[in-house]
């Protein structure tokens, strides 16, 4: 559990600290990441609930309910508007947060995964040893 990575948002109100090693790290082009990004994906970390604390500032939060009518909560800056983390219906005990979102040197966790790759722009190629979804898996659309 040593690894620490902290990160925040834009105007830097909000900071965060999640402790250890990803449990998920993936990419995706499901409608709500790239709204969520306003970018054609999402980067994905999810540590355990329990590794992650807000250090400074206030979050606000939007209850989303998808398309598989499951709830998402996102969390975000109350002053920026900085998407910063979340919660999903489908993966209790896990938060995920923004990967574009952590300090440097530790910005970019390699993603594991890219889900939703059917609704990628055509420009966009996955790196090799990347396990491809064309939906989210285990999903009745996949």
């Amino acid at each position: 559990m040593g690894e620490i990575h902290e990160g925040g948002c834009v105007c830097g109100s909000v900071r965060y600290r999640a402790k250890g090693l990803p449990k998920r790290v993936s990419a995706c082009s499901c409608e709500w990441c790239r709204k969520r990004t306003g970018s054609a994906l999402g980067i994905s970390v999810y540590f355990d609930d329990e590794n992650v604390e807000l250090l400074q500032g206030k979050l606000k939060t939007y209850r989303l309910i998808s398309d598989a009518g499951r709830w998402i909560d996102s969390q975000f800056c109350e002053k920026c508007g900085t998407a910063l983390t979340w919660t999903l219906e489908f993966r209790p005990g896990h938060r995920g947060l923004a990967g574009g979102t952590f300090d440097k040197p530790q910005s970019w966790f390699k993603p594991e995964r890219y889900v939703f790759a059917r609704t990628k722009p055509d420009w966009l190629e996955a790196p090799e040893g990347v396990t491809i979804f064309e939906a989210m898996p285990g999903s009745a659309k996949e």
